[in-house]
């Protein structure tokens, strides 16, 4: 079986692949700090401000939010400034899932070529990133642990990145990887929460509003496209079969294990929705 794995993902994995994936896992690493280090320069020329290179956030939190920002501990604004890291990411890899999942023909039925053995440039690059951020956030985890999550964190990253790992070195289950990825459309609303949260303004009408967006996308992102993905894979079954045989066990086993923990924080954000706004009526 193993054999069989390793020889599916040779023939898969080209020099000119490998040297992309590679390419696209220092890019999802550096992407911030790269980006952050341009801006933080334009932003320590017109505010004087002395921060750490990768501290976008930091820069533009203590510039614009100065009276919340200011008022955190170092915990919190590290937890902050990491934040800030993990909404770019899922902004860019939402954004990048959806594009390739709806509006590229990556996906469309055909007779030619299996859906579970479809890949692109594109889908590789996604996922490469996607590895990047989850190599960079473990560290930031392990450095500042367990500030920044426990143990959950780490088995969720470590899941992930395996999972990731898997499609991508096999060119294979990328439709289904993808649909995942496009679940962190979520992130950004769960660290607004947090933001306001930690600011002090809970009872403001945008904690409100960013509350019940929140529940209506992680109905729809992490609940409802769960339903479809499962749906999905039960009509092409029999491509599922083909994947190599540790991809089709992780392709099997973890998205159940994920919906359940999604439909249990739904139920949460649920009740805390509630709970909001049934203050937000007290406090008209």
């Amino acid at each position: 079986m193993w054999a069989m794995d390793f020889t599916d993902i040779a023939n898969h994995a080209t020099p000119i692949k490998k040297l992309h994936w590679l390419s696209s896992v220092f890019f999802g690493i550096l992407m911030c700090k790269i980006i952050w280090h341009v801006l933080s320069v334009v932003m320590l020329k017109r505010y004087n401000l002395v921060l750490k290179v990768y501290e976008l956030t930091g820069v533009i939190s203590s510039s614009y939010f100065k009276g919340y920002y200011n008022k955190l501990n170092s915990k919190q604004k590290v937890e902050w400034n990491n934040r800030g890291f993990s909404t770019f990411h899922a902004i860019v890899v939402a954004a990048g899932a959806l594009y390739v999942l709806l509006v590229s023909d990556l996906f469309a039925v055909g007779p030619d070529e299996l859906i579970i053995n479809k890949s692109s440039t594109l889908s590789d690059t996604i996922m490469g990133v996607s590895i990047g951020y989850f190599l960079t956030d473990l560290a930031m985890i392990f450095y500042h642990f367990p500030a920044l999550g426990g143990k959950e964190y780490v088995i969720h990253h470590g899941l992930s990145m395996y999972s990731i790992i898997l499609s991508l070195l096999s060119g294979q289950a990328q439709f289904y990887i993808l649909m995942v990825l496009f679940t962190e459309i979520t992130t950004p609303f769960v660290n607004l929460r947090w933001y306001l949260d930690a600011a002090g303004v809970k009872n403001s009408k945008i904690y409100v509003y960013n509350g019940v967006a929140l529940f209506f996308g992680w109905l729809v992102a992490r609940v409802i496209l769960f339903v479809f993905f499962f749906y999905h894979m039960f009509l092409h079954f029999d491509q599922v079969r083909k994947i190599f045989p540790v991809g089709f066990y992780c392709t099997v086993m973890s998205p159940p294990i994920i919906s359940l923990m999604n439909v249990f924080w739904f139920w949460k954000i649920a009740k805390g929705m509630v709970k909001t706004l049934r203050k937000a009526r007290h406090a008209q």
